[in-house]
């Protein structure tokens, strides 16, 4: 079985999903989401009718399947039990969750390594055994390995982390499932899922000033709030989609989760294809290229959202400003310019002493304190601290640089590091954005 993402896979997913789509096209009569277009070409059995989503369950095969080294322990062992000699599908197993960041790189990876030498030594046998992909301790961020790495436009991927869906930037879908789930599908049995609702994001305009991509899943949030994204792929869709990067885009999928989203999902575009080509799978975004109709929603879908989506959310770029969520709850959310008025009406204390800036990704924590109107850039203010290389990252001008400067020098064995598009976001903040 092959680990990485070959032509030859991708390939066969577009031939085998292209004849699906259609049959599904014609039996519910209508143009489809990008949502359904890949729901449909990932099918075991094809539906007779339309499904409905609050009674109806879908039988998948997924593409692949990612393990990390909390509980991917679990999925070895159940999978084990199967009997089998190889995995079914691509299986990688990344070890991240068990390092704990307290005090540097070094130290903190000396320390896990102690604490978890066993867990590390039996997922490393394990997945040489049954022939699945391995990344050691230190090699990244699960989710952030595998959109370098993995993911691919029009796919459909499970993993045993609740950010798997951060490979939806990359026009994957991409769904955290639990132990059970990862452990079938690597033997071979399809994938059941209650089959999701539709939510569709219209994104027109571009986002400018201090605007970030974090910005459109806050406001997301606000509108939907913790569980209004329950059973629903939210899916992108409009011309504001095309402006931002892809991995502005994987921001924004990332965070689905907060939502209570199964995942989300941006359609493929010239975005996608420079990050693949910058990532070293230029061979990836011709496939899509040739396969670009299968790849977004049909043309009927945003011509009449309503009638495809179950529920639709406009945002204009252009018009949206940073937002801040919380305290204690992400769909808290509020325009930073009205964090003076709520600081006073709620009576929330406006002095911080550490902030904490980006995502699971890129966060690192930043001495000093800020106040409630003040402005970026202002005295005190709390921002990436530690390595300069995500300095760039909130800066989202700098970031969809990222896209274009990455250094084409990737791994593409299992174990190794890949830190191409870090190197290309430092590159794109010494070079002023």
């Amino acid at each position: 079985m092959e680990i990485e993402t070959t032509e030859q896979m991708v390939r066969a997913v577009y031939d085998r999903s292209r004849p699906l789509i259609e049959r599904f096209a014609g039996v519910v009569g209508r143009p489809l989401t990008l949502t359904e277009k890949i729901l449909a070409g990932h099918m075991a059995d094809e539906p007779a009718a339309d499904p409905d989503a609050s009674k109806n369950y879908a039988h998948l095969r997924p593409d692949r399947v990612a393990l990390q080294d909390v509980t991917g322990q679990m999925v070895m062992l159940q999978f084990m039990q199967a009997g089998l000699d190889r995995a079914a599908l691509p299986v990688t197993v990344h070890c991240d969750h068990l390092i704990r960041a307290r005090v540097a790189g070094e130290e903190d990876m000396r320390v896990s390594l102690d604490e978890n030498s066993e867990v590390f030594r039996f997922l490393q046998s394990a997945a040489a055994r049954y022939g699945c992909g391995f990344w050691r301790p230190g090699a990244g961020i699960i989710h952030q390995v595998v959109l370098e790495n993995y993911a691919f436009p029009g796919g459909l991927m499970i993993g045993t982390d609740s950010h798997t869906p951060n490979a939806g930037g990359l026009g994957m879908l991409a769904v955290g499932v639990g132990g059970v789930d990862a452990a079938e599908a690597m033997a071979g049995l399809s994938w059941e899922v209650l089959y999701p609702r539709r939510i569709g994001v219209q994104l027109t305009g571009s986002l400018g000033g201090w605007a970030s991509p974090k910005d459109v899943i806050l406001r997301v949030a606000q509108e939907l709030g913790v569980s209004g994204g329950t059973n629903s792929v939210v899916e992108y869709f409009g011309p504001g989609a095309s402006s931002i990067s892809c991995t502005g885009k994987a921001t924004i999928t990332n965070m689905g989760a907060e939502v209570g989203a199964t995942c989300s999902i941006f359609p493929y575009d010239s975005r996608m294809r420079t990050y693949l080509e910058s990532t070293g799978r230029a061979h990836i975004a011709r496939l899509a290229e040739a396969n670009r109709d299968i790849l977004v929603a049909d043309p009927g879908v945003a011509e009449d959202p309503e009638a495809h989506f179950d529920r639709v959310i406009r945002i204009d770029l252009s018009e949206l400003e940073p937002h801040m969520a919380g305290p204690h709850t992400p769909d808290l959310v509020r325009p930073v310019s009205d964090l003076a008025a709520d600081v006073k009406s709620e009576e929330y204390v406006d002095a911080i002493s550490v902030a904490l800036v980006g995502s699971c990704t890129n966060s690192s924590p930043g001495g000093g304190h800020c106040r409630a109107g003040q402005g970026p850039g202002d005295p005190g203010q709390g921002s990436p601290a530690g390595d300069p290389r995500l300095r760039a990252d909130p800066l989202h001008h700098r970031a969809g640089r990222a896209d274009q400067v990455a250094d084409r020098h990737r791994c593409h064995r299992p174990g190794q590091r890949m830190r191409a598009l870090h190197r290309a976001v430092e590159q794109a903040g010494a070079e002023g954005g």
